[in-house]
């Protein structure tokens, strides 16, 4: 008995190879286009104006002057009693003494709650471009440098001869490394202004 004839043509395969492929249906990239034509609108409808940045930079400035305020407030304060002091009115040295630590302790995070928030501030969306959170954190060693500063400003009242000039010299060292933290800090700040247009003034920090 004869096989029967086979028609396939020389060469190809008795049978195919492999599994049947599934093309992607065309209204599946149509749909995938028009998702990705509202993503982009949805991101321009949110893109904030000039002026609400600037706005947003003003408020930043209040949120930064609230958190680090009582502290550049109780600086300001200690370098007033210190100059005092110094000018030879020795009568309010006790009571310099008390600012110095009073205010010193009023730098740290843990001894001042409007600090300690705003150890954990977070920058508003509009501006994530502008390093304000690395002018933040400056802003922290800023105060913990006061905090230092102030202790040397009670160490110099409290030493004499050959020890208090060691105090001074090491208070100098302490006055140079926070006017440092400001110069970074404002610099920043500097920056954003200009690419925001905002004309608020800069939260204070004393020198």
């Amino acid at each position: 008995m004869t096989s029967p004839a086979q028609t396939r043509l020389p060469g190809a395969p008795l049978r195919p190879s492999g599994w049947a492929t599934r093309r992607t249906p065309l209204w599946v990239f149509a749909a995938l286009a028009v998702l990705a034509a509202g993503v982009f609108l949805v991101s321009l409808s949110h893109k904030p104006s000039a002026p609400q940045r600037a706005a947003d930079l003003t408020a930043y400035f209040r949120d930064v002057q609230a958190g680090i305020g009582s502290c550049a407030a109780g600086l300001h304060d200690s370098e007033n009693a210190y100059g005092q002091v110094l000018g030879g009115d020795t009568a309010h040295e006790k009571t310099a003494e008390s600012v110095f630590t009073y205010g010193g302790s009023n730098c740290t995070v843990a001894g001042n709650q409007a600090l300690t928030d705003f150890a954990s501030y977070q920058v508003t969306e509009s501006l994530s471009s502008l390093k304000l959170d690395a002018a933040d954190n400056d802003v922290i060693t800023w105060s913990f440098d006061a905090t230092a500063f102030q202790k040397g400003m009670l160490a110099v009242v409290r030493a004499t001869g050959a020890a208090r000039e060691k105090a001074e010299e090491t208070l100098t060292m302490e006055r140079i490394r926070m006017n440092g933290d400001r110069a970074r800090i404002y610099a920043i700040w500097t920056l954003a202004k200009r690419a925001t247009g905002a004309t608020s003034a800069f939260p204070s920090l004393p020198t």
